[in-house]
């Protein structure tokens, strides 16, 4: 990627609702960014710099979730600053586990913490960037994977697809020769249907997989919902396992929605 005027690339960094993690991730990747850092400019970063330069920008990376009126204009003037728009995190692509509330009355937790709720204003769900506005790409995890960050910047610069799998995270215990703990110990394990990025370190160290990463491509959500519950599995315990970090992808969300009838 070159911009319009020969000028270098420039990169613009924005955060919404989310912890910051996805960030850190991309600041913590210092060493590496250095084989990239000559070959673009960083306009804006509030996170790291006090240097903002207004737009346009030529690639767009966006950490967290639609939660407010603001946030749902806001998106919309970016997307428009962007040539390229990226979301990076859980948070970001599947709304986050910020998304619980989207089953709940959220008006009911506003009351709840707050001394004047009536000075609150909030939606009354916590949704993904790309149900707001057009999404070029998408980085999982909670939070991403520096590495594939990394990848993804140099093959948007070189103009080339990002080399991202999209296989899942039961591929990474093969290579790494876990013992699978869904067959071994009976782990109720997310892997058969979660997205690879992490290295399957929770299998690794004899627990099933939290689904961090998302849905992998064309996963059986249902099927999996269904085989915990055949294996002896409670209702809830299959609900709560879907609903972490990606409670509101629409695959994981058909499954546990279905268990509730």
């Amino acid at each position: 990627m070159s911009s319009d005027n020969g000028r270098k690339p420039r990169i613009a960094v924005f955060k919404f609702a989310s912890c910051d993690g996805c960030q850190l991730s991309l600041l913590d990747a210092e060493d590496e960014l250095l084989a990239v850092a000559g070959a673009v400019e960083i306009a804006y970063f509030p996170e790291a710099s006090r240097r903002m330069l207004k737009g346009p920008y030529d690639i767009g990376l966006v950490e967290g979730s639609i939660t407010t009126h603001h946030d749902a204009q806001r998106i919309q003037q970016i997307r428009r600053q962007c040539r390229t728009l990226v979301t990076i995190g859980a948070c970001a692509t599947a709304g986050g586990i910020q998304a619980l509330r989207n089953w709940r009355d959220t008006g009911e937790f506003v009351r709840y913490v707050y001394a004047r709720p009536d000075y609150i204003q909030t939606l009354n769900h916590s949704t993904p960037i790309a149900e707001h506005v057009p999404v070029d790409f998408e980085l999982r995890g909670c939070p991403i994977n520096k590495y594939q960050l990394i990848e993804l910047l140099s093959a948007t610069l070189a103009g080339r697809k990002p080399n991202i799998p999209t296989y899942s995270v039961c591929i990474e215990c093969k290579r790494r020769g876990t013992v699978c703990v869904a067959v071994a110990q009976g782990a109720m394990c997310l892997g058969p249907v979660t997205q690879a990025g992490c290295g399957a370190i929770c299998p690794a160290y004899g627990r099933g997989c939290y689904g961090c990463y998302g849905p992998m491509e064309n996963p059986n959500s249902k099927r999996l919902a269904a085989h915990f519950l055949e294996t002896g599995k409670e209702r809830e315990q299959v609900v709560r396992a879907f609903r972490t970090y990606n409670a509101w992808a629409w695959q994981f969300r058909e499954a546990t929605e279905e268990r509730e009838g």
